[in-house]
């Protein structure tokens, strides 16, 4: 069955077409839900919901662009509106520090160990980290989909990248004593 047969079939309900779905963009779709949670455990409740909501809106898919990326947004999406609700995207100042270069040896640090220096990141800053960075939005984009100011999002990007230059020197630190 093709994809757009299957997204019309599961904008029918129809069970089968949902797991094809599930199954074809699963995997991606997880390893989303993991970049922006906390921890396993919440990714698998954001993957779960994130479900629900694409299967309850797949009818507003307009076969237009990249389904792929529909889904990815619509991903997204349900796990920032959680966020927002938990009011972690808030911050006291708009104040934006210097930006912030990280010097890195190629081959020094592993990407899973860049990885869980982000996912250590505090909430807000590594949502906004990983819509920028890692997803490529603007900070305008980002302001939209999180509801703070560009500013907020930019100062949140800044302190992000300077956690993670402080986290980053002090392993290169750790690893020349050695």
């Amino acid at each position: 069955m093709g994809l757009n047969k299957l997204i019309k079939q599961c904008a029918k309900n129809d069970r089968k077409a949902q797991k094809e779905i599930y199954q074809l963009f699963g995997d991606k779709l997880f390893s989303i839900c993991l970049k922006y949670s906390r921890n396993k455990h919440e990714a698998e409740d954001n993957f779960q919901d994130g479900f629900i909501t694409i299967f309850n809106k797949i009818d507003q898919f307009s076969f237009k662009g990249s389904f792929e990326g529909w889904l990815k947004r619509v991903m997204i999406n349900t796990i920032l509106i959680k966020y927002r609700k938990k009011n972690v995207l808030n911050i006291i100042t708009d104040e934006i520090p210097d930006e912030v270069v990280v010097d890195v040896e190629e081959d020094e640090l592993s990407l899973d160990f860049l990885l869980n220096l982000i996912h250590e990141l505090p909430e807000r800053y590594r949502l906004v980290f990983n819509l920028y960075v890692l997803d490529g939005y603007s900070h305008r984009e980002i302001s939209e989909m999180l509801r703070i100011a560009e500013g907020t999002s930019k100062s949140n990007l800044a302190r992000a990248r300077g956690i993670l230059k402080q986290k980053i020197e002090a392993y290169q630190q750790g690893q020349q004593s050695i």
